[in-house]
């Protein structure tokens, strides 16, 4: 059974998240404000957090700070009202793994609840071919799920340390923005690509030296994004 916390002072769509989740089989706690869910967040283990952004006491984007300062890696589904980019693109700078607008409809919250659990499946699971690379001066540790760039650590959200290992695992390949979103965040909706972009942008911003001329990460085109095949170990 899955453990889900939902942080939302709305009642009725609360009660409505908790009815489709115990249909999932999880165990649902719930807080209705930032501050109480917090507490909750950091006092016990979940499998998903769905946080909503317009909160009492603490707004979502302090508490999914506060909750990744800890280095808790538990999945965040952000909720939010507003339509506006920066209200994205803030959730996902602070460690959200995904957000949702409002109103949205029950059966794509779903999906993308089964979609997170399927990625922390995989995850979890041993893989023998999991090693570390290095290239030049960035070196990411496969098991401790660390990067390092001269000497640096570099902290990554769980989303952007996936793409990162994908590409790198396959220098030169190019990967298309769908390709990345169904890898990566394990479902496909046409018209959410910008999550991509949004996640490749702040990634660039940690580990290049030059945004505007990048190393590791190169632009495809067309297509989409590649790893730099040609640099040295």
């Amino acid at each position: 059974m899955k453990k889900v916390l939902i942080i939302e002072d709305d009642t009725e769509i609360s009660d409505l998240l908790e009815i489709h989740l115990n249909d999932l089989d999880c165990d649902v706690t719930k807080a209705f404000d930032g501050k109480t869910g917090l507490n909750i967040a950091l006092s016990e283990q979940f499998d998903l957090i769905v946080l909503d952004i317009m909160l009492p006491e603490k707004d979502g984007f302090e508490v999914c700070k506060s909750i990744r300062k800890t280095e808790n890696l538990t999945p965040i589904l952000m909720l939010t009202s507003k339509s506006e980019e920066m209200d994205k693109v803030l959730g996902l700078e602070f460690g959200a793994d995904d957000y949702m607008v409002k109103p949205f409809g029950i059966r794509e919250f779903i999906a993308r609840v089964k979609a997170i659990f399927r990625r922390v499946e995989t995850m979890q699971q041993t893989d023998p071919n999991l090693k570390d690379l290095t290239f030049e001066r960035l070196k990411i540790e496969a098991e401790k799920r660390r990067v390092i760039v001269e000497g640096n650590k570099i902290e990554l959200t769980p989303k952007e340390f996936e793409l990162l290992y994908l590409m790198a695992s396959n220098p030169g390949k190019a990967f298309s923005r769908e390709t990345l979103l169904n890898q990566i965040w394990g479902y496909h909706y046409s018209g959410y690509e910008h999550t991509v972009n949004s996640h490749i942008n702040r990634l660039r911003g940690k580990i290049e030296k030059d945004i505007n001329d990048p190393k590791y990460i190169l632009t495809s085109w067309g297509v989409g994004y590649r790893f730099n095949d040609e640099l040295g170990e």
